[in-house]
């Protein structure tokens, strides 16, 4: 199994990138834990609750049944095939070797189907172990999964001989890194950016961030460097100048 952390949105650029080896739950084991490891977490206040609550940018569930369905529809004959995990800023990707067979479709596999997996042996075992809890739901489960979380519908694509099944977050996520490290106060601003259609100009920017007029001209800074960057744009002058999402 293959798991990378991207950079980015380039599949070509990591900052982590790793194999694991081993039997059929080790590699759900170690998936799993790569994926907890690796995915930011959003905290939120609920009222009436006195602590945070503190979710992880997908459900874990969703993507456990992921890696269980690649791990059992993976066609082993192909020389050199694999399951491979990919987090992106905007995306995360479960890919496994080989095609969807029996005349399934993507658009299918979130109805209602028969069950016909590929490998029925390990299918039978993760069923009895109870990793996967009823046969032919896993695709329908995902989706149930991440419609519960807020999420949009998880993609399955059939090309150029795998099978990936792709999550999207349900809101925008501010890169980690680009050319150079994005800070937790940059990354805020370019969610406050994200939610402010009209744009915000830089005495509103600093008033959301709740910084005193002694951390403007560090927002400035912050600015300046996020349009170097290509990530935030300007339009306008002086106290009349505004800042949007390109």
């Amino acid at each position: 199994m293959a798991v990378r952390w991207s950079s980015g949105w380039n599949p070509t650029e990591f900052l982590d990138n790793r194999q694991f080896h081993g039997n059929a739950f080790e590699l759900l084991r170690l998936g799993s834990r790569f994926l907890r490891e690796t995915l930011p977490i959003a905290g939120r206040v609920l009222p009436g609750v006195f602590e945070r609550v503190d979710e992880p940018l997908y459900p874990p569930e969703a993507l456990r049944e992921a890696i269980a369905n690649a791990i059992c529809h993976r066609d082993y004959g192909i020389g050199g095939g694999s399951i491979a995990i990919g987090v992106y800023d905007d995306r995360l990707e479960v890919t496994s070797s080989g095609r969807l067979h029996f005349g399934l479709t993507p658009e299918a596999l979130f109805e209602s189907h028969e069950s016909l997996p590929w490998n029925p042996l390990i299918a039978g075992v993760f069923h009895r172990r109870g990793i996967i809890e009823r046969w032919g739901r896993g695709t329908i489960r995902m989706a149930e999964l991440a419609e519960k979380a807020g999420l949009p519908r998880p993609e399955i694509e059939d090309a150029g001989g795998c099978v990936t099944v792709r999550f999207r977050p349900g809101r925008y996520v501010p890169p980690r890194r680009v050319e150079r490290s994005v800070s937790d106060r940059q990354r805020e601003i370019l969610s406050l950016l994200n939610d402010a259609p009209e744009g915000l100009a830089l005495r509103e920017i600093v008033r959301l961030l709740g910084n005193g007029d002694t951390e403007r001209r560090r927002v400035r800074e912050d600015l300046a460097q996020l349009r170097a960057l290509g990530l935030a744009i300007v339009r306008g002058y002086g106290r009349g100048a505004r800042w949007w999402r390109p």
